[in-house]
């Protein structure tokens, strides 16, 4: 089971700031954020590449390089990359034994693919020219906000010329051509970069404040590790269940974040809204997509929290105990929404809980913390025991 030292380690990317010696935004500039802009761009760009990519190396690629990123963020962009060139062995040593021990009980060999994937060149080579590409373009993305407030400040134009160096130096693969001629995949991504805007808990003041899209990224990430601890998941299994957390809010993108009393407090609300995102995805976001890849997206974004297999040709709803016993296979193409719900539900868990042991309370908090806490005391989904998760988060 995933220890409590890496989860609490993926939440301090929440409160990272970047660019953080620039006027900026005060809201979705945090490296929990800008990495999870960087995986909408790392599938897109696969997207585009094809059937070559390798999706669960790209996945566990972008996740190795997030808590690397996190170990050195201390250390500026310019002076981390001439590290990297000049003592990236011996830094990449450094994070892998700063990171052994939290990683230690994570299922799969998951950490014996990171260490190769820092010490082979060869392992995952096209993974990791989708994953740098990914990174700058989330990256330019920020610094095309930035640049009209700093063109004062010291060396805003020399950070622009290495910005445009390091897109240009992407172009090593052909979906990266491909989706530098497509206007409507851009302008996808960068209706992505809303939900970097928008707040977590509306109502309530919290520390550190959360902002939609980087919550989907943990949801993503935990999704995965708990997949890890299942008897031999197949690939689809762990590719859907990265995905489909890290998709899972997309449709608040176009109707912002409806809180859960809000939908809960009224009969027959939710699912209303459910309709209502549903034509918002046909009318806003499809038209910016190839159509070979609709079918995808609405597998990973409608009824998101039902476990579900794809039966000759056709959606069914089933349990992810039931995905254990009989459809564990690449062919019924499973994804765990039951796991992803319930991995949603831990982060806000642990939002609440890191507040709360701040000292700063509030009615929703303290009333969130105690319902989710109650509701997980004996919780086992799918063979995860999420109670055992949920009780390393207690006040």
């Amino acid at each position: 089971m995933i220890k409590k030292s890496l989860i609490t380690l993926i939440y301090e990317a929440a409160s990272i700031q970047r660019w953080n010696d620039h006027i900026r935004p005060w809201t979705g500039f945090t490296e929990l954020d800008k990495q999870a802009h960087k995986m909408f761009y790392a599938y897109v760009l696969a997207k585009c590449e094809g059937d070559e990519v390798d999706m669960l190396r790209l996945i566990e690629g972008g996740i190795f390089e997030f808590f690397h990123r996190i170990v050195v963020t201390d250390i500026k962009p310019p002076i981390y990359h001439k590290l990297v060139k000049e003592k990236g062995t011996q830094l990449d040593g450094w994070v892998l034994s700063e990171l052994r021990d939290r990683m230690a009980d994570i299922g799969g060999g998951f950490f014996q693919r990171m260490e190769m994937y820092y010490s082979d060149k060869d392992y995952s080579a096209l993974e990791k020219k989708i994953l740098k590409a990914a990174h700058y373009h989330a990256s330019n993305w920020e610094f095309k906000i930035i640049y009209p407030m700093n063109t004062e400040t010291f060396g805003i134009e020399q950070v622009k010329r290495e910005m445009a160096q390091g897109l240009a130096a992407c172009d090593t693969f052909s979906g990266f051509r491909y989706f530098a001629g497509s206007e409507y995949l851009q302008q996808f991504l960068s209706l992505i970069g809303k939900l970097r805007y928008q707040q977590r808990w509306a109502k309530a003041e919290r520390m550190p404040q959360t902002f939609v899209m980087g919550h989907m990224l943990v949801v993503a990430i935990l999704s995965y590790f708990m997949t890890l601890e299942l008897d031999n998941p197949c690939k689809k299994r762990l590719q859907n269940n990265f995905f489909a957390g890290l998709f899972h809010d997309l449709p608040e993108v176009l109707t912002r974040d409806i809180v859960s009393p809000v939908k809960n407090g009224v009969q027959g609300l939710d699912s209303i809204i459910s309709e209502i995102e549903d034509e918002q995805m046909r009318e806003v976001i499809y038209p910016l997509l190839p159509p070979s890849w609709h079918g995808e997206i609405e597998y990973y974004t409608q009824h998101e929290f039902d476990s579900k297999i794809i039966n000759d040709g056709k959606v069914e709803t089933v349990t992810s105990d039931i995905i254990n016993d009989k459809y564990n296979d690449d062919k019924y193409n499973p994804t765990d929404g039951q796991i992803i719900r319930c991995c949603d539900h831990l982060s806000a868990y642990i939002e609440a809980y890191m507040s709360l042991s701040y000292g700063i309370m509030s009615e929703q908090m303290i009333g969130g913390y105690e319902h989710l806490k109650e509701r997980y005391r004996d919780k086992v989904v799918g063979g995860v025991d999420f109670s055992e998760l949920f009780n390393y988060f207690k006040l």
